[in-house]
């Protein structure tokens, strides 16, 4: 008993060790556990494969600094001469009606998924674009490329290629949220437009230019610029009376591209079917927000 009596303080000691040892490797491993769960998910959770992957177009582009015996020099180009310029200038009372008409014309652009193979003038199309070309771009770069297809074959190769990608996009890479707020629209990776329609404009931004002399030619800001360039031409559709729908055919890049027989700098930044609204041609009914929600005034 004396024994006991003595060994009683001392095994609860050892016992309370042993238990704040357990104690303090459990909660290393929970918090380890959880740390990776937060990593990985935070991982998950930012990757946005519609932004991030730049439409998958994994080409290799050369820097500057790797080779750069094969880039231009600025000193190597002509200055440009300087020109007078003098736009017209109008009355306040013109200045607020032109304001009112080009709000009413572009009030109506709509994303329209129903076009007609009615044939459309290929010179309004090649204006239309001429005038998507006079948008501002970094140091007059020019940095687009635009691709009108018109061969029916060509748009049904199309047409396979976006179908086949946006099914995977809808069941597996976009995610139960995105495909869920798409449903209300109705909208789904059956392209049958893209066989009716009677042009495909695909616009490639030119990561880079290639002078003719082989050399390459640095494109600044190019895809600000042509998604400039983008906006411009949906104003220019809408202003002859044709329609179209904005299209980013997510991971469909690199097989367009190679399609089309469009060089390694061009990377595809949007697909537009061309032409007239079919007659039974339907819209979601939607709502803009107003102007108090979209401008702030200082």
């Amino acid at each position: 008993m004396a024994l006991l009596s003595v060994l009683t303080p001392v095994l609860a000691v050892i016992l309370c060790l042993v238990i704040g040892f357990m104690l303090l490797n459990s909660r290393s491993t929970e918090t380890t556990s959880t740390s990776a769960g937060k990593t990985e998910g935070t991982s998950k959770a930012d990757f946005r494969p519609w932004v991030d992957q730049d439409l998958q177009d994994d080409t290799e582009i050369t820097t500057k600094d790797d080779d750069g015996n094969d880039w231009v020099d600025s000193n190597e180009e002509e200055d440009l001469p300087h020109v007078p310029y003098s736009p017209p200038r109008y009355p306040e009372e013109t200045m607020l009606q032109r304001s009112k008409d080009m709000y009413a014309l572009l009030n109506q652009r709509r994303s329209v998924r129903f076009i007609s193979p009615e044939p459309v003038p290929r010179e309004v199309i090649d204006n239309v674009i001429r005038t998507a070309g006079m948008c501002k771009f970094g140091a007059h770069t020019e940095p687009w490329t635009f691709v009108v297809v018109s061969d029916p074959e060509t748009k049904h190769q199309i047409r396979q290629i976006v179908e086949e990608e946006e099914e995977v996009n809808y069941r597996q890479r976009m995610g139960d949220k995105w495909v869920s707020d798409l449903a209300r629209l109705r909208t789904n990776w059956i392209k049958e437009y893209l066989d009716v329609a009677p042009y495909l404009v695909l616009i490639f931004k030119q990561t880079y230019g290639i002078l003719p002399n082989g050399k390459k030619k640095t494109h600044y800001y190019n895809e600000i610029s042509v998604s400039i360039s983008c906006g411009i031409l949906l104003a220019a559709l809408q202003n002859v009376g044709l329609v179209t729908v904005t299209s980013t055919p997510l991971n469909c890049g690199p097989q367009l591209r190679l399609l089309l027989k469009r060089p390694a700098n061009e990377k595809l930044l949007m697909l537009l079917p061309v032409g007239y609204p079919a007659s039974d041609a339907t819209v979601p009914d939607l709502k803009r927000k107003p102007l108090d929600d979209i401008v702030v005034h200082i």
